[in-house]
């Protein structure tokens, strides 16, 4: 699906739109930090468990409505999968797929490979400003990786212009430079992924 295709596609209220391969990236940070720090093995990261938990930094909340979600996965094409996420393959596995929360409703799933035409950080910023233009979309949630390059300042900056009634939440690893957004910290919603208990991090807390 290219861009002028997108413009004239139905989306859902909510979108999650992450950068795959600085997310597989970090879950593996955390995964070589945690079992150092804990001394047990780390299993991969749960996807589904993931997008729920994302959903719901960035707001949504059970309220008796059949939410949708679209999860949409940006990765380079030279790689097939995600190493440190389960599922896994973007072919077979994860594009075109689906999977329903009880409480948050269902969850489309599409991943994009990107590198011949258009650069993956273009790609997601022409994404969002495409997402901004669709009255339909109420919430977007955007992971990039805002540890390389200028791609979190350009999203930012893209979200100046966001219309105000959209619920915008931008992932980053560290607090970064504020804007028309909200802020969420991404190690949250992946540790829980990774099956990371808050009581093997602080044992004292119990």
């Amino acid at each position: 699906m290219n861009l002028k295709e997108a413009n004239n596609i139905k989306l859902s209220e909510n979108i999650i739109l992450a950068d795959a391969d600085y997310l597989d990236y970090v879950a593996f940070q955390l995964s070589v930090q945690f079992e150092r720090m804990i001394g047990r093995r780390i299993p991969k990261a749960d996807l589904s468990q993931w997008g729920v938990d994302v959903a719901l930094d960035g707001g949504l909340r059970a309220d008796g409505k059949a939410h949708e979600t679209q999860l949409i996965l940006v990765h380079e094409k030279q790689n097939p999968k995600m190493d440190n996420f389960t599922p896994s393959i973007y072919d077979t596995e994860l594009n075109g797929q689906a999977f329903n929360d009880d409480k948050l409703g269902e969850f489309l799933v599409n991943a994009y490979p990107v590198g011949d035409v258009v650069s993956k950080d273009d790609y997601i910023l022409d994404t969002v400003n495409m997402i901004l233009g669709h009255e339909e979309v109420k919430r977007l949630m955007i992971i990039p990786n805002g540890e390389q390059g200028a791609i979190y300042e350009e999203v930012a900056g893209a979200l100046r212009e966001a219309p105000e009634d959209k619920h915008i939440t931008l992932f980053a690893m560290q607090p970064m430079p504020g804007g028309n957004f909200r802020q969420e910290i991404l190690g949250y919603s992946l540790m829980n992924a990774l099956g990371i208990k808050s009581d093997e991090i602080n044992p004292n807390n119990n």
